[in-house]
């Protein structure tokens, strides 16, 4: 029958089995967590971050919940006769800015589940923001006439008869080379001339003049409106979140057709997502529909937007370069090849000599700033870049800034446009730029520190596993050295002179030995209590059975004197 002394102790080894195997099966965890936990994180972030409906990345996708501001300038001509004066120079002046609030909002949505893309239109409404502005809608403007320069620059190569046709239609309506407007009608209003009105109710021309609409405003149709910018098909990410928010084709065409080779091709980013950059350096693309094409924006440095560290990408001379300065550029040239710095759109723009460049021609060829007085272009106000928070590839900061220019130069045949210098002539540039809220910073803040909080929970399981794992083999080692340590004092304590307990096999024969001393005691000459008071403990040695120890009771005839006294 098991005594009770052998009972508690399987209860204590069952005891710290259960803890050795709990803790191994915990630090096995912890390393098997802390292994994968990063891939288990990314694939979290996945499945938040690809678009699908009813989720909070397709609500902030669909309506920006940034407010988004348009800010207008347009240049005013102040010395418009004196065009054609090989001795002056066109003198602008910058008005405004005249901001607009913008409210974005994404219609016609279709779901592609074939590819994981997803399609729609952009339709935005624009508020004028008197407060935020520098002047009014009714401002007066002169600037280039954009209406008879797009005529004269359409019949350019026509022949001579139809060429004459047009110069007749120019004088009858008394064209001349500026006009005056108001900001509005310059704008989004719009204002009526006869040379469309013409060209609209008479299409003697044929395919080859092509009025899209009944009035002239840069903006023109474009309030309210989801038609101008096209049909978007991009990426939803479901398959690879690198692919998030790129394009896939716009207007259902994979090529623009509007320039040759890769130049025309459909890539580059919408907008909204660029591609997740886990190191400073390279590129990244953007597709901008109102001049049918990617602008390549490249990497320049790392910065802090709200809290969080982005990678700043400019456009630098490559983006806006046709080959002058970067051979694989040549492409963009559209067939005018001119000096770096302005991009040719005008088969984008329905043939109108339109060429897009950065306000005031910034990192432009000196070319264009000598053609032309009042512009003083500068980083701060004029660079176009865009910062993006690494991990998630979200914009933290956009300053999307174009301006718009158009050729003015000698047309035979057209007496209005007859010795007159070769100009691109500035007519009006605009700014978007917006940055993250403190809100969405914050939300993008956490993800670190989740990140970390998952290798943290993975380093802890495995300390307490290791914790727990030597807990028995560590306590069962420490009470065999307190035990060897008792039974070392004791001996010491004797010189050496009897049995430790731990020697005896059993505690009868410890008391079988006690009582021998004792009766040993009991038999000497004098055992009265003034005797003992007197002398020495006497000490009885007996040597063991198997006489490799001995043991003494010198403990024991103390506690007997005792009792007798008693």
């Amino acid at each position: 029958m098991p005594t009770q002394s052998s009972a508690l102790w399987r209860q204590k080894s069952n005891r710290g089995l259960i803890i050795v195997i709990f803790g191994f099966c915990l630090g096995l965890f912890g390393i098997v967590y802390g292994m994968f936990w990063e891939d288990i994180f990314n694939w979290i972030k996945h499945k938040e971050m690809a678009l699908a409906p009813d989720t909070q990345v397709y609500d902030n996708w669909k309506t920006p919940p940034v407010e988004l501001h348009l800010d207008i300038y347009l240049y005013n001509w102040t010395n418009p006769e004196e065009f054609g004066n090989q001795s002056s120079k066109p003198i602008l002046e910058q008005l405004g800015p005249y901001r607009f609030i913008d409210r974005p909002d994404k219609i016609n949505i279709s779901w592609h589940p074939s590819n994981d893309s997803v399609s729609y239109r952009r339709l935005s409404f624009f508020y004028f923001d008197a407060a935020g502005s520098v002047g009014s809608l009714d401002d007066e403007v002169t600037t280039l006439n954009a209406v008879a320069l797009s005529a004269a620059a359409t019949a350019k190569y026509w022949n001579s008869v139809k060429r004459g046709m047009v110069d007749v239609g120019l004088k009858l309506y008394g064209q001349e080379m500026s006009v005056t407007k108001t900001v509005d009608e310059m704008l989004f209003t719009g204002y009526s001339d006869p040379m469309i009105d013409v060209a609209m109710a008479m299409p003697i021309f044929g395919d080859e003049v092509k009025v899209p609409f009944d009035k002239f405003g840069w903006f023109y149709t474009r309030n309210g409106s989801a038609d101008l910018t096209g049909v978007f098909n991009v990426f939803t990410g479901a398959e690879d979140l690198q692919k998030l928010g790129q394009m896939h084709s716009w207007n259902y065409q994979t090529h623009t057709g509007f320039f040759d080779s890769y130049c025309g091709l459909t890539n580059g980013s919408a907008g909204e997502f660029q591609p997740q950059q886990p190191q400073p350096g390279g590129s990244i693309g953007l597709f901008t529909p109102d001049m049918c094409r990617t602008l390549n924006l490249d990497y320049v440095d790392t910065v802090e937007i709200e809290g969080l560290q982005g990678y700043k990408f400019t456009g630098g001379p490559r983006s806006i370069d046709n080959g002058t300065l970067y051979p694989e550029n040549l492409c963009f040239c559209g067939g005018e090849c001119v000096p770096s710095g302005v991009m040719n759109v005008s088969s984008c723009r329905f043939g109108s000599p339109v060429f897009m460049s950065y306000p005031h021609f910034y990192n432009a060829d000196q070319y264009y700033l000598d053609q032309v007085e009042g512009l003083e272009p500068n980083q701060q106000d004029h660079e176009f870049y865009m910062v993006v928070e690494p991990r998630t590839g979200i914009p933290l900061e956009v300053a999307a800034r174009f301006q718009v220019n158009m050729l003015v130069e000698p047309i035979d045949g057209i007496s209005l446009y007859e010795d007159i210098p070769r100009i691109f002539f500035p007519l009006i540039w605009f700014e978007q730029k917006v940055t993250i809220t403190s809100d969405l910073a914050d939300q993008l803040k956490l993800l670190p520190f989740v990140l970390l909080a998952g290798h943290i929970f993975a380093g802890i399981c495995l300390a307490v596993g290791l914790i727990m794992l030597c807990w028995t083999p560590v306590q069962n080692m420490l009470s065999y050295c307190q035990t060897r340590q008792y039974d070392v004092k004791v001996q010491h304590k004797s010189n050496g002179q009897y049995k430790s307990r731990s020697q005896f096999s059993s505690a009868e024969e410890l008391k079988s030995k006690a009582s021998t001393m004792v009766c040993e005691k009991s038999d000497t000459p004098d055992n009265s209590p003034l005797l003992e008071r007197n002398s020495k403990p006497a000490t009885i040695m007996s040597k063991s059975q198997t006489g490799d120890s001995v043991a003494t009771a010198s403990t024991v005839l103390s506690d007997t004197t005792e009792m007798k006294q008693i």
